[in-house]
């Protein structure tokens, strides 16, 4: 363990195969040869996607529709990648690999978080390899070019008398802090409406101080499955029942179904739960804590949701019976039983925070058929592990859920490339399943047919089951 907390790297995510040129337009046609996908073959696939229904197989198995991801969604999106509390102090920074983008956030002499590009501006090494660490400059170990924590070049030897240091900083990276969450953005124009989410955002976190927390632990879980698929898994809790038992003992499985979609075996549940609720609203009213619950998810650009629900068991956290795992609470929280506050942002993060921590989730892609599930557990940045919580206890629930959510995503992975597998509708509970879905039905058909306009032809008409908020970038 160091200063950052312990980390459990677990599988590294290896670089994704170097691409050049355009994706093919045809289909492949030696004999045995797989099928090549054209932007044609996907808008096809796009525009008939039933609504409702799963996606079909290509979308989670097809090397071009994962490059097309890549490239539309997670090159042009804003991505959630760590938190402030990864970097504390001046001259701490992490390391992130989002495909073959890596990207460094380091807090500069001035206690701001900057993004840089991982690359040399020299002969394009990589800066830094490890995931995390503190520098007081950044020095390329090929040829020592040096950079200060807020890019500027301020050492290459050897270069002739009219060389332009200015010229050579580190290429920047659109970074945001949302209540210490850290999005970044790799395309020079991000969606616009990136301000106006975090202004929702900010007044549900603002209360849990989440900038000044300290990081506990920290796990990297492969999952050999498309990151579409853990996205989707965790939208739903209609698999909660039969496959989380350690989450069930504090999650009321029920918090997102209207009365009349409850199964009669969860009524005594869902009981129990409506009582918590009310108990709940009277707690956040003690320290003007919004009250509404806010879901965007498939209305613009960067959907998101925010949702606030009391906790079953001892109601304090998501531990085992939802015990209390930390002594010291979170930023202004009144109670230990303050609920769950999640927040879901597209295209690649959820959070819960509680009244004594917080964990952060990322999914980082690595290929059509596999993802890095990245967690993060804080916690007050006083609090002491072995004094005032115990790793193993704050970890359990979610390292046994991540765990099982794995099995799932990979049994889902290798029937979807079953040649037997259909698209299957979702059931009453999978709304936000079908949100996810339709966002980035949407995201890619808006990419494609813009692909088509630059060509000079007529885009296919893209089927979405909602229309993108007016005024939002298209990126």
């Amino acid at each position: 363990m160091n200063r950052h907390g312990a980390i459990d790297t677990g599988p590294s995510t290896s670089p994704l195969p170097s691409t050049t040129g355009t994706r093919p337009t045809g289909r492949a046609h030696r004999p045995g040869d797989r099928a090549v996908l054209s932007d044609a073959d996907i808008t096809t696939l796009v525009t008939e996607r039933p609504i409702g229904h799963s996606l079909a197989a290509p979308f989670y198995t097809s090397p071009e529709i994962f490059e097309l991801d890549m490239e539309e969604i997670f090159s042009k999106h804003w991505l959630f990648v760590a938190t402030e509390a990864e970097i504390p102090d001046p001259g701490d920074y992490v390391t992130v690999d989002v495909g073959r983008h890596s990207v460094i956030l380091v807090r500069d002499d001035d206690e701001q978080v900057r993004a840089h590009r991982n690359v040399c501006r020299h002969r394009g090494a990589r800066l830094l390899d490890n995931p995390c660490g503190s520098v007081g400059n950044i020095v390329c170990p090929y040829h020592q070019w040096t950079y200060r924590p807020e890019g500027d070049l301020v050492y290459a030897e050897s270069q002739p008398a009219d060389f332009d240091r200015s010229a050579f900083g580190l290429r920047p990276v659109n970074v945001r802090s949302v209540g210490g969450l850290l999005f970044v953005c790799f395309s020079d124009t991000p969606p616009d409406d990136f301000d106006e989410v975090a202004a929702i955002l900010e007044p549900y976190l603002a209360p849990f101080d989440l900038r000044s927390t300290a990081v506990a632990h920290r796990t990297d879980l492969e999952e050999k499955g498309n990151w579409k698929l853990v996205m989707e898994n965790n939208r739903e809790c209609y698999h909660c029942d039969g496959s989380h038992p350690e989450l069930a003992t504090a999650y009321f499985t029920v918090s997102r179904y209207s009365e009349d979609q409850v199964p009669p075996r969860n009524w005594e549940q869902y009981e129990r739960y409506l009582a918590a609720a009310s108990d709940l609203v009277a707690r956040k009213g003690d320290i003007d804590f919004p009250t509404t619950d806010v879901s965007e998810l498939d209305t613009r650009p960067t959907g998101f949701q925010v949702a606030h629900v009391p906790l079953d068991g001892a109601g304090a956290s998501i531990a085992a019976d939802g015990k209390q795992v930390s002594r010291r609470l979170l930023g202004k929280v009144p109670t230990p039983t303050f609920g769950d506050l999640s927040i879901h942002v597209q295209p690649n993060t959820w959070v819960h925070v509680l009244s004594d921590h917080a964990v952060v989730f990322s999914v980082l892609p690595v290929a059509a058929d596999r993802s890095i599930v990245r967690t993060t557990w804080l916690v007050h940045p006083e609090a002491v592990a072995g004094a005032d919580y115990d790793v193993e206890a704050l970890t359990e629930v979610w390292r046994a859920t991540n765990d099982e959510d794995r099995e799932l995503v990979e049994l889902t992975q290798r029937g979807v490339a079953d040649p037997g597998y259909v698209p299957g509708p979702y059931s009453l509970v999978e709304a936000e399943v079908e949100a996810f879905v339709n966002w980035y039905v949407q995201r890619l058909g808006h990419a494609l047919s813009a692909r088509t306009t630059a060509g000079g032809t007529t885009p296919a008409p893209v089927a979405t089951g909602a229309a993108l908020a007016e005024g939002g970038a298209e990126a």
